[in-house]
């Protein structure tokens, strides 16, 4: 252990005498080197903060200099919080005596984390008033500070349902009508969380039933949640006026919510007979709007419109779990998550009870309403494509196994998915890209590749392997780039790709992978950042029989990487194949001159065709 890490590992332990001995006597260059951050863990101060040890902290401030305000690393709740400064931390940990000595010693009350978490939401997600008192009726702390989704200190003690701290806050002025990036209120975060006090508590003071982002009131937010006290509170007239039409949403949407969130079909029924009956009171019928078209994939069931429609329910669960679907797509809309999470569960269950063909059909339902409405490469969309090649791996295994018996899954299921695949990286590649999507997007294309790989096992025609080859020409066409600049055939010949998931699907380095790439003109000789070409990572993974292939496509054996290294020097020496893989069987010419350009420094740019300069660097 070296001694930084004896440091910190004292400071997190509480050891003062150890944390003495291993700092005192230190010249100021060595005290701040040793009181730094640790890589992944945060400096010894912000871990003496996070586990409240007082004596530790003022020694590490008042006798060894360590900054007040320098942030770190630091896990709660199982996530690791990034840039956290010392008073967060023990803010969020509930150590009053910590955070009194820290601000005494001038750190800052409003400094936040990377994600703009101040102290005082920190304090107010866990639950510590007497924190929250401090911070603010002491140093004034500010309460409107909104962290990097807009959410306030008063949405989160709502969300949290820590009534206490958000009566304190708007005791103290905190808006009640702000909203966050997504346009929800704290009336919205009560409704999620099922905090009936802390909702009376905010209609109290003035909060208004506004729509958010996606169009949702309270009122439904508590639908959609489960949350039968609130909405049975909100739609009492005399609390809070809510239109029939609100009423007879709120309750259709809490009866899907009964169907596939608790698995309580009676209770469903319950408050879908008060919405039939709301909608037909006072003799004035209140219709449905007709959907635009039947959907396959909900067996094209319509929504029952009459009493004895709905009771007639009770005798097919089956058309039960279709009428949740139908209500919450036409209540909440395409756009909303809950419509397509609902969707794709309702398909795994049809899934596990053997059902694949209706799990697909509802499965492609709700990717293509996620293509629709979400951004590309949305966390929903790349869980729908994933679920997708596990359900196709594990049926083709069943096939494998059972034979003629075995279900049964053709090229057209899977090709499907793939052109979908390849359009959500055409789609992602038309927006700026964030230098924290490279692992979302390398994923995206690990999931093509495993499509690819799975389409091997299925038979097709001439003509379908035709339109496969056209599918991966546009898939190459657009230049994709994965992890450290990997192409997709890059990825195609390096053995992370296996890992794509929970379960097994497809196994790389992939020979056929590869030869499809290649043959829909993947390039051999591309290279990552590292100025690998896949010949480079094919040597790697050590994958004679792959690297022949790409050999016999035309890639250079010769070519060296950043590091002055050409495949061959990358295999592995013990490999038997490695001496019947000789390099000079593979170096013409050109590629001697080439490499004697460079060996002699002999000026070339500017005076040769560029294609000849590519050549020449590509050695």
């Amino acid at each position: 252990m070296d001694l930084r890490t004896a440091v910190y590992n004292a400071a997190r332990d509480g050891k003062l005498q150890l944390l003495q001995k291993l700092l005192s006597g230190r010249s100021r260059e060595e005290l701040d080197e040793l009181t730094g951050e640790v890589a992944g863990g945060g400096t010894p101060l912000l871990i003496a903060a996070r586990y409240g040890h007082l004596d530790v902290v003022e020694y590490l401030v008042d006798r060894c200099g360590a900054s007040v305000e320098a942030g770190g690393s630091v896990h709660f709740d199982g996530e690791t919080i990034e840039g956290a400064p010392p008073l967060w931390a023990a803010s969020a940990a509930g150590h009053l005596d910590v955070v009194r000595s820290l601000l005494r010693r001038g750190a800052s009350v409003n400094r936040t984390t990377r994600t703009n978490s101040t102290p005082l939401r920190a304090a107010c997600f866990d639950g510590h008033l007497e924190v929250v008192r401090y911070l603010v009726g002491e140093h004034q702390a500010d309460l409107e500070v909104a962290n990097r989704h807009g959410h306030t200190c008063l949405m989160i003690s709502c969300y949290k349902g820590h009534r206490e701290i958000a009566r304190y806050l708007l005791e103290q002025g905190a808006q009640v009508n702000r909203r966050s990036a997504k346009g929800n209120t704290a009336l919205h975060d009560c409704a999620e969380s099922g905090s009936l006090e802390i909702l009376q508590l905010l209609l109290g003071c003035k909060a208004r039933m506004e729509r958010d982002g996606y169009g949702m009131t309270p009122l439904l937010a508590a639908s959609v949640t489960g949350h039968t006290n609130i909405v049975e509170y909100l739609i009492q007239e005399h609390c809070c006026p809510t239109s029939r039409e609100a009423a007879v949403e709120a309750l259709e949407l809490l009866g899907a919510t009964y169907v596939d969130k608790k698995r309580d079909l009676l209770g469903a029924l319950k408050h879908w007979r008060r919405a039939m009956e709301l909608r037909h009171q006072g003799g004035e019928y209140l219709p449905k709007p007709e959907p635009p078209q039947l959907v396959l994939a909900y067996d094209y069931s319509r929504e029952v419109n009459t009493t004895e429609e709905l009771e007639a329910l009770i005798t097919d669960p089956d058309e039960m779990r279709m009428q949740a679907l139908l209500i919450r797509e036409r209540i909440l809309g395409p756009s909303h998550p809950d419509t397509s999470y609902y969707i794709r569960y309702r398909g795994a269950v049809y899934a596990d009870s053997g059902n694949f063909e209706r799990c697909i059909r509802l499965w492609k339902y709700a990717l293509d309403m996620q293509q629709t409405n979400l951004e590309p490469l949305s966390p929903m969309t790349a869980s729908s494509f994933l679920s997708f090649a596990e359900l196709f791996s594990y049926v083709l295994q069943d096939r494998a196994a059972k034979g003629s018996l075995g279900t049964q899954i053709g090229f057209a299921d899977l090709m499907g998915v793939l052109t979908k695949g390849v359009r959500e990286v055409e789609r992602a590649l038309q927006l700026p890209r964030e230098p924290g999507d490279s692992a979302q997007f390398t994923k995206a294309l690990a999931i093509i590749l495993h499509l690819l790989y799975l389409l091997e096992k299925v038979e097709c025609t001439p003509s379908q392997e035709h339109l496969k080859h056209q599918t991966v020409y546009r898939l190459l066409k657009c230049a994709p780039r994965g992890k450290n600049g990997f192409t997709p055939l890059h990825m195609a010949v390096d053995k992370d790709t296996t890992n794509v998931g929970r379960y097994p699907v497809g196994r790389f380095p992939s020979l056929h992978v590869v030869k499809v790439l290649l043959d829909c003109g993947a390039d051999p000789d591309s290279r990552d950042f590292d100025n690998n070409t896949p010949l480079h990572i094919a040597a790697q993974n050590n994958c004679p029989a792959i690297m022949n292939a790409l050999i016999e496509a035309g890639a250079h054996m010769d070519a060296t990487n950043a590091f002055k290294k050409t495949a061959y020097e990358l295999l592995d020496e013990k490999l038997l194949a490695r001496g019947t893989m000789q390099p000079f069987n593979y170096v013409t010419l050109q590629c001697l001159a080439a490499r004697a350009l460079d060996k002699n420094k002999i000026p070339y740019k500017g005076f040769i065709p560029e294609d000849l300069e590519a050549f020449i660097e590509l050695h």
